[in-house]
C-alpha cells in the first residue's frame, strides 16, 4: 500500500477518481504488495488507508445499489452532492475509530505489550491523522465535534477489554446507516443487509492487520 494520505484525501473529492482507486485497491496485485506495520509512520498508513477504503466502498457501493442505472446522475445534483460529501467524511471518522479501537486492542495482547503505552500510542496516531486532516470544507458543521469523540474515545478506551473480533467494529455500520443520503424509509429497509455489508469488508482488514503487524518493531519504535 503506498499512496500518500493526501492522495487519498484528494480522491474522496472525486467520485470518479475513488471508484479507480478502489479498483486498483482490491485487485490482487495491490494486495500482493502490502507494507508491514513496524513504526509510527506504517500504523498511520494503514489506519488511514483501510479506514478510507473501507468507508468510501462501503457508501459508494450502497449509492450505486440503490440508484441502479442513475448513480452516475446522483453526481449532476448539487445539493445531493453536498450529503455524499458530508456522508462519506462522517463515516471516515466512524470507520478510523472502529480500526484504531481494534488495533490497539490487538496490540495490547501481544506480548511485552503495556496498556500505557498502547494508548500513548493510539492517541498519538489518531490525533496525527485527524490533525493533518483538519476540518475539510465539505465536511458539514458537525464533523468537529464527531472528530473530538473519536479522539474522546480513543482516549477512555480500556484496552485490555477489547477483543479480537468484529465486536470494535461498532460505529462504523450504525454511520453508514445514518449518514448515507438514502430516505428514511428506505434505510429501514436496508439498514441489516447495509451494516452487514461494511462488517464484512472489515474481516479482511483484520486479516491484513494480523499479517503485516510487526508488534515487536512497532513498540521499539515508538517506545525506545
Amino acid at each position: 500500500m503506498t499512496e500518500h494520505p493526501k492522495r487519498l484525501i484528494d480522491v474522496l473529492r472525486n467520485p470518479a477518481q475513488l471508484l479507480k482507486l478502489l479498483g486498483e485497491y482490491f485487485s490482487f496485485d495491490r494486495w500482493r504488495r502490502q507494507e508491514p506495520i513496524n513504526d509510527r509512520d506504517s500504523l498511520k498508513q494503514f489506519l488511514n488507508t483501510r479506514a478510507s477504503f473501507v468507508g468510501q466502498f462501503s457508501l459508494y457501493g450502497y449509492l450505486r445499489t440503490r440508484a441502479g442505472m442513475r448513480y452516475p446522475e446522483l453526481f449532476d445534483d448539487d445539493p445531493f452532492v453536498v450529503s455524499i460529501n458530508i456522508a462519506k467524511w462522517h463515516i471516515w471518522l466512524a470507520c478510523l475509530s472502529d480500526l484504531a479501537v481494534y488495533t490497539g486492542g490487538f496490540l495490547f495482547h501481544q506480548p511485552g505489550a503495556r496498556e500505557e503505552d498502547v494508548s500513548r500510542l493510539m492517541q498519538l496516531v489518531v490525533d496525527e491523522i485527524l490533525d493533518e486532516t483538519g476540518v475539510p470544507d465539505e465536511a458539514g458543521k458537525e464533523f468537529a465535534a464527531h472528530a473530538g469523540e473519536v479522539r474522546k474515545r480513543i482516549a477512555n478506551c480500556r484496552w485490555h477489554a477489547i477483543t479480537d473480533d468484529e465486536a470494535p467494529f461498532s460505529q462504523s455500520p450504525d454511520a453508514l446507516v445514518h449518514w448515507a443520503p438514502i430516505v428514511k424509509d428506505l434505510k429501514e429497509v436496508d439498514e441489516d443487509i447495509v451494516k452487514n455489508s461494511i462488517r464484512f469488508r472489515w474481516q479482511k482488514v483484520r486479516r491484513d492487520l494480523r499479517h503485516l503487524m510487526d508488534a515487536d518493531a512497532l513498540f521499539r519504535a515508538t517506545t525506545g
